[in-house]
């Protein structure tokens, strides 16, 4: 037995072995409880099943959590991404539904370019407050994040702006080889990322910032330059994930869209294996994490679970998985199963004695 774990003990011991797991488990007992839920059927060209809605639906809270894995990393938190998808989606349906002609290409571009350099100088603003001024992250963005909320409800005064807009709907219902649109962006979002963080030594900065900020200033790290950079890519994450929500029901609520997704990124970032003190991230494990989630919420609905019960439910499952793959847990847990476990009776270790 002890020869076997040894031989997995490498695999278990990998980051992303035990959300990789739980995701699994997830889809098996979704499929023993609905035994079509990995069917996918082709209509139109286009793929359609459940596997294919929680790819559609995760690729928003995957852009969010990028961000926030970013941020995170650096020792901080940014609370103010829920407020900063609002504003961006809000912003973009505004000008749209003004434009004479709303299905121009053109009309359309132009709404994102502004709603996205909008997000930026937001995010911009969340970097200079934490690294220039010195305030608390968590205050920082807590900031922004009950003002954008009011914010958004001023651009839309208050009402729910309706859009009817084919290349807009298309960021969040579009598709592209048989595939939702949304996917395509969440991974192209994804790669450039890890292009910059994995294949460049921007990474290793963010983790040495995150790890002890004081030191990597004395070692010649601006580190108050990369704390301001991740804030802005965090709001950049936050305005294109705003784009998709809006674009999946063609109409901007201020008070509704992004509401809590800040709380769904930072348990994604959580569940892949990065630490809230900051330092190492892992970008796989955050997509995991985020797929985990919307799964979980999936599968939920699909039980006819009141929403109020799903909160909870959602709760005790997340609580379940962070402990899983805890080591200090798994370690306590070891160590208690082997204290429960008998040893040999006196009878035995007379016998082990006696020589052959």
């Amino acid at each position: 037995m002890n020869a076997v774990v040894e031989r997995f003990r490498p695999l278990t011991g990998h980051r992303l072995f035990w959300p990789a797991l739980v995701l699994v488990v997830m889809i098996l007992a979704n499929t023993i409880y609905r035994p079509g839920f990995l069917a996918v059927e082709v209509k139109n060209g286009h793929l359609y099943g459940t596997p294919v809605d929680i790819l559609r639906l995760s690729a928003p809270l995957i852009l969010v959590a990028l961000g926030m894995t970013l941020v995170i990393a650096t020792g901080g938190i940014d609370l103010s991404v829920g407020s900063l998808s609002a504003i961006s989606g809000a912003i973009a349906c505004l000008f749209i539904s003004e434009a004479a002609d709303q299905s121009s290409l053109s009309n359309v571009l132009t709404a994102l370019a502004l709603a996205f350099g909008a997000a930026l100088v937001l995010g911009a603003w969340n970097g200079v407050l934490v690294a220039v001024i010195g305030i608390q992250p968590i205050i920082a963005t807590l900031i922004l994040m009950v003002a954008g909320r009011g914010l958004a409800q001023l651009v839309t005064e208050g009402q729910i702006i309706t859009i009817n807009s084919g290349p807009y709907r298309a960021i969040g219902l579009g598709h592209f080889l048989t595939l939702p649109l949304a996917v395509f962006i969440a991974l192209g979002a994804a790669l450039l990322i890890a292009a910059f963080t994995r294949r460049t030594a921007l990474g290793l900065i963010i983790e040495s910032v995150g790890g002890n900020a004081e030191a990597s200033r004395l070692a010649g790290i601006r580190s108050g330059r990369v704390i301001f950079l991740v804030y802005v890519v965090s709001a950049a994450c936050a305005a294109i994930a705003g784009f998709m929500m809006t674009a999946n029901v063609s109409s901007a609520d201020g008070n509704a869209v992004g509401l809590w997704v800040e709380l769904d990124a930072i348990l994604a970032v959580v569940i892949g294996g990065t630490s809230l003190a900051g330092g190492r991230f892992s970008l796989g494990g955050t997509i995991l994490g985020a797929l985990i989630i919307q799964t979980l919420t999936t599968s939920v609905y699909a039980m006819n679970i009141s929403p109020q019960t799903a909160l909870l439910f959602k709760a005790v499952v997340v609580i379940a998985v962070c402990l899983i793959q805890s080591p200090a847990f798994r370690a306590r847990f070891r160590r208690r199963r082997g204290a429960t476990t008998p040893g040999p009776t006196a009878a035995q270790r007379e016998k082990e004695q006696v020589p052959a």
